[in-house]
């Protein structure tokens, strides 16, 4: 598995080459508890690191999800529209949350490694 990079606001990025796909880390989901509702941006959409992009409905609360990079939208994961328990189920593959065509690829290099994203959460990424 590629490695993943993480924003201080909890979403992951997997890049593959100018693509970026992105979810949210297991910590996360652990505080959102159960996911109901997702609401994904359109394919197409040009976002802004740091901008709201899409929003994540669990039992407890709503939380907003951050673009950790600018680009545009080019896919989103219709499955968990459908069956937004795969984002507890498996957050960091099946759970993943769009794709974006990257047109800063310096920003990554703004994100943290694993281990500086798991020593802000206390362990678990």
């Amino acid at each position: 598995m590629t490695e993943l990079h993480y924003a201080e606001s909890h979403e992951w990025v997997r890049l593959e080459g100018e693509i970026a796909t992105v979810g949210i880390s297991v910590f996360a989901q652990e505080q959102l508890g159960d996911v109901v509702y997702v609401e994904l941006p359109a394919v197409g959409a040009t976002v802004t690191k740091g901008n709201n992009i899409a929003v994540v409905e669990s039992v407890k609360a709503a939380s907003e999800i951050y673009a950790p990079v600018s680009g545009t939208v080019v896919e989103v994961n219709a499955a968990i529209v459908d069956n937004p328990g795969l984002i507890n189920e498996q957050p960091l593959s099946e759970g993943w949350f769009f794709k974006i065509k990257i047109s800063a690829l310096p920003e990554v290099e703004t994100l943290l490694d694993e281990a500086a994203y798991t020593a802000l959460v206390g362990g678990t990424h």
